[in-house]
């Protein structure tokens, strides 16, 4: 449909009466100029971090199933508002669950998959000229479980919507008035970019930057459905996630990212000998543990040390995979570090410019930080530092890339 248009509004952009009246009048706003619209709403601010607290209190070991059916209700209450919303201002509106839309999902509970979407419940409520109303974060598998898509799962949900219905354009609406090229509460002379590549998107997201979701990117890229990411407090042009970006050949950096969620696990002392990594990950592969940095320090005495970087919510499920597969190899000790923060460069003119690597490796040593693992993609470098040095690392290669 060429008009139509599926908007994301973020949890802060519908926290409270006031937001969500907002939202309806700007929603009605794109209907009176002959839009069809499907929304998709987040949980009102803060309500999924309350609903895991609450679940704690009852049952620290709960099931990952009854996790989903408590977590998906934050959505359903943030469309029907939105919908009484809509309606108070004389337009017509539908809300719906994931599962009403026909979202069906893998059986991978809190972080499922999107398998496939029917879609024809939309379909036919758009054609009665009803603004559509999506719960986002959540889906169905086939046997009819709820599910949910992980943090931030209501992008995936937009993006995956706007795909299946051939929509013009995906408005992710949030807090902030686009994409910067660093976090702006870091550095205050972060600038607004126009635009910017589903790749290096996908990079950033990937790396720290918390305004989209990376797997929402990764559909919008695979079959490219353009992204306008916009604030829903002013009605600026915020940021295009595109394709393709013309930029002056100059260009080496598109952002600096930071992570403070990640921590590093180390197994001391593992037999080096053929076969023995692969042990040690295959049996966090099979705890569903996402591993991201590895290092494995080269040997000398028979022995190695093995360093890796993983979420902070997974270590004590980590830890002890990694312990009882170290008794079982024989390594010393494996020891934890949560005392760490990744700093990394996007920008897909790196594939082109040599000396990239060792102008950020300089800056950094110029400051003092000292760099603990690293890794590169075709347009990313990665360090781990130190948590402390976090802040003035990321201003320093801001500055030092003429990123303001």
């Amino acid at each position: 449909m060429k008009k139509l248009i599926v908007q994301k509004f973020g949890g802060s952009s519908v926290a409270n009466v006031e937001r969500l009246q907002a939202v309806a009048k700007r929603v009605v706003e794109y209907k009176k100029k002959g839009f069809n619209l499907v929304v998709v709403v987040s949980a009102m601010a803060d309500t999924t971090d309350e609903f895991i607290e609450l679940a704690d209190k009852i049952n620290p070991a709960a099931s990952e199933r009854e996790m989903d059916m408590l977590l998906s209700t934050g959505e359903q209450i943030s469309v029907a508002l939105l919908a009484m919303a809509i309606h108070k201002l004389g337009f017509e509106a539908i809300s719906l669950t994931g599962a009403q839309v026909g979202i069906i999902t893998d059986t991978n509970h809190t972080k499922a998959r999107i398998v496939k979407i029917t879609a024809s419940r939309i379909r036919r409520e758009l054609a009665g000229g009803k603004i559509v109303i999506v719960a986002g974060f959540q889906g169905i598998t086939p046997d009819d479980n709820i599910t949910t898509l992980g943090r931030g799962g209501s992008d995936l949900t937009a993006v995956a919507l706007a795909k299946a219905l051939k929509a013009r354009e995906c408005e992710i609406y949030t807090d902030v008035d686009g994409i910067y090229t660093t976090d702006p509460r870091i550095e205050p002379k972060a600038k607004k970019l126009d635009a910017i590549t589903f790749d290096e998107m996908l990079e950033m997201a990937s790396l720290g930057a918390q305004v989209m979701q990376p797997r929402s990117i990764e559909v919008a890229k695979k079959y490219n459905v353009p992204i306008h990411c916009r604030s829903s407090f002013n009605t600026n042009p915020g940021t295009m996630i595109v394709k393709e970006v013309k930029r002056m050949e100059g260009a080496l950096i598109t952002g600096v990212t930071l992570n403070r969620n990640e921590s590093k696990i180390t197994l001391v002392n593992v037999p080096d000998k053929p076969g023995v990594a692969a042990k040690v990950f295959k049996e966090l592969a099979a705890g569903g543990v996402s591993v991201d940095m590895i290092v494995q320090n080269v040997s000398h005495t028979r022995k190695t040390d093995i360093s890796f970087t993983i979420g902070k919510a997974e270590v004590a499920k980590t830890l002890k995979i990694a312990r009882a597969v170290a008794g079982k190899l024989g390594v010393d000790e494996v020891l934890e570090d949560s005392d760490i923060a990744r700093v990394s460069i996007v920008g897909v003119g790196m594939k082109s410019h040599p000396g990239v690597a060792a102008m950020l490796f300089g800056m950094l040593a110029d400051n003092d930080i000292n760099i603990e693992m690293i890794s590169t993609s075709d347009i990313s470098i990665s360090c781990i530092i130190k948590k402390k040095f976090a802040d003035l690392a990321v201003k320093t290669i801001h500055a030092n890339f003429k990123l303001g």
